[in-house]
This record gives structure tokens, sequence and C-alpha cells, in this order.
């Protein structure tokens, strides 16, 4: 299993801009310190609590102080981009990280985002400008410039005498950069069209029940199926809150009083109940729904987090990887750890050191155990793209 990291630039509103950037570039220099593969980053527009209209800007600082991890924003809210500009853009960054440069797309879920931008509501358009902005992008990067009419956006073919000028910056990473989409709900179209085009799967684990994350994985490989593909469990990521102590009292504490909690309290557990989530958030594994004015933090402390000794939390994991049926990369959620930053980076050097190796130590000669799963693919060859 491959660790990395959902890094949502989860600042506090009283964090001033350039603070919290600098923050996240401290943080990706530790993580990569840490041994974390890869890490990710959001973009938003008008959440205080995640402040990074430009995930690239900082993608591209952190290419400069770092080495080997790979980098890329997860991701990019197409709505609000001319995907040609977009394009090339990201191309650039591909080039500037020597091939570590990875590129996620999302169809924004705030509301306020897409009343700043003046989106209509209309279900499903944002999803709709999505999808034909990625096929705009995709095909640029693989085939080239060609003439498009489309529902949002038209692209042309440069056409010039001069051999100087015309569509060049194509990505270093052939036949382009991985490519990610995130999804929260089994049927998620998202997943569905990962599945379909070989991009990664990228899960937000905001349920209890495993059950439910394994759907959003046969989602993905319904969509496969359909394209007359097969769908690889080693490029499935999964995001999950995690803290870990050296006991399970010290690390209950530091989660329920950390960054972490005040975060979920102040915004994401009151986004996601607004956003029609609690009945996902209160699923439980024994099919118990608990209702939204019930979940609070004591209970994500208990249920979703995954919080506890480096043995409570490598069973807590291997507990997901029976009920999803295995997955290839652990993404880690990172906070603003300013105030905490020494129990914050013990934390992440306890799941590198000690729970992981727990994991893939644990049922090593069981067929179909947690370790058989997960470490298959994750240990498979470099395709072509540069994913496992």
């Amino acid at each position: 299993m491959r660790l990395g990291a959902f890094l949502i630039n989860s600042h506090p509103p009283e964090r001033s801009i350039h603070d919290g950037h600098q923050e996240d570039l401290a943080q990706i220099m530790f993580l990569e310190q840490a041994g974390v593969d890869e890490v990710w980053i959001g973009e938003h527009y008008t959440a205080r609590w995640s402040p990074c209209p430009a995930p690239d800007l900082l993608i591209a600082q952190a290419l400069m102080i770092t080495n080997r991890i790979r980098l890329g924003p997860l991701g990019h809210l197409l709505p609000y981009h001319h995907p040609v500009e977009l394009a090339h853009r990201a191309a650039y960054l591909d080039h500037l990280s020597g091939g570590r440069y990875q590129f996620g797309a999302a169809i924004s879920a705030l509301p306020t985002d897409r009343q700043l931008f003046a989106i209509d509501h209309r279900p499903g358009l944002n999803r709709d400008m999505t999808f034909e902005a990625l096929d705009i992008i995709d095909r640029l990067w693989t085939e080239g410039p060609t003439e498009f009419r489309g529902m949002f956006w038209n692209t042309g073919s440069p056409d010039s005498p001069l051999p100087a000028l015309d569509y060049f910056l194509r990505p270093l990473q052939r036949p382009r950069p991985p490519i990610a989409m995130a999804g929260m709900t089994a049927g998620s179209a998202n997943l569905r069209l990962a599945g379909a085009r070989g991009y990664l799967p990228v899960s937000l684990a905001i349920t209890p029940d495993g059950r439910q994350l394994a759907r959003q994985f046969d989602t993905v490989a319904d969509g496969a199926a359909a394209a007359g593909r097969i769908a690889d469990r080693g490029r499935w990521r999964i995001v999950q809150d995690i803290v870990v102590a050296p006991t399970d009292s010290e690390a209950r504490e530091l989660a329920r009083h950390g960054a972490m909690a005040r975060c979920w309290s102040e915004f994401l557990l009151p986004l996601y109940l607004h956003l029609g989530l609690g009945p996902l958030l209160g699923a439980l594994p024994d099919g118990t729904v608990v209702p939204d004015d019930e979940i609070d933090l004591d209970y994500l402390l208990e249920h979703l987090w995954l919080v506890g000794s480096p043995r409570t939390v490598a069973g807590k994991i291997d507990e997901l990887t029976r009920a999803t049926g295995g997955f290839g990369t652990l993404l880690l959620t990172c906070y603003d750890t300013a105030e905490e930053r020494e129990t914050w980076q013990r934390s992440v050097r306890l799941l590198t050191t000690e729970v992981l190796p727990q994991c893939l130590e644990s049922d090593t000669g069981a067929p179909g155990s947690a370790a058989t799963i997960t470490q298959r693919p994750a240990t498979a060859g470099r395709r072509a793209d540069g994913t496992a």
C-alpha cells in the first residue's frame, strides 16, 4: 500500500494568505521527507477555510524545494477554466516537474463558487462543463489541436506558414500526465468516467460504511467494463482522516481537540450536511443510519476518523481494506497544524514507519487477505504514464 496526502489548504480564517501558503510549502517538504509518495492540492474560490484558488502556483514553488514526491491539483475546477489555457499551464508544470506532475479534475461542489462565476444551478450543468473541458484537455494532449464546437467551449487548430508558430507544448509524460477524478457517492458519474478513461479514481471516505466505498469502486469497474477496460484497484485512492499517537487515549485527545476537529466543526461538517450528505456520513456498517442532528465531533471520532495507537490504526486500515476489497493508495488528509507541528509530524512518521508495515505484514499468507489484495497492484511495474 502506498501513502499519499490530500492537502486541502484548510487554514483557519485568521491565518494570512501568505502564512498559510508558507505552511503548505513546509508541509509538502515534510511529507516528502517522511516518505509520502504524492500530494494532491485543493482549489476553491469562496471557502475561507480553503483559500487556494491557484494550486498550480503552490505546486510550482513546491517543485523547486522537493526532489521525489509527485504533486498535482485535486482538482482544478474545470467549469472556471478555459480548457486550452489550462492544458498549457498543466503541460508546462509537467515539464518543470521533470515528470512528477499529476492532473486532477473536479466539477465544483461549492454552490458559492458557481454563484461567483454565474454558473447556472441547473442540476448536472457543472458536471457537463467539466466533462467537456476534460475531453478537450485530454484530446489536446494526446492527439493535438482539432476544430471543436462544444456546448461550452470552442477550439481551433493553429494554421501558419511560419514553422515557428504551431501547437507544440505537449506534456513531458506521454501520452499525458496521470489524470485523477474524485467522487463521494456510489454511482458517481465522476468515478464512472475515471473507469471508462483509465483515470485515477479517488474516493473521499466520508462514510464509516466500507461497503459504500466498495460500491464506489464498483462504479469505476462498471465504467471500465463499458469501455472495454479492466479496472485496476492498485490505481484507486481513498482519502482518510488519520491521527496516530503512542496510545489510543493520546491519539483521541489530539484528534478531538486539534486542527482536524476545528476544521470539521467550523467548515467540513456544516458543508457536508448542507450539501445533503448526512445519510452518507451517518451510514454505519450495521445498516443503521444516524440522523444529521446526532452527527458531531464525537461521532466522527468514534466512527469515521482513523484514530489511535499504531496497532489500533493498522487494524482499522485492515478493516477498511477488507470492506472495500482493496485499494492501492491511502491519501492522508492534511490540515493546518502550525500550532501542533510536533505531534502532527510524529503522527505521520508513526503512520509510515509503524502502521503501514503492520498492515502489510498482517495475514500475508491468507488468500484474499488485506495485504494480498493491496500489495499486488501497488508493486506492479510502472505504466507508460508513470503511474503504478
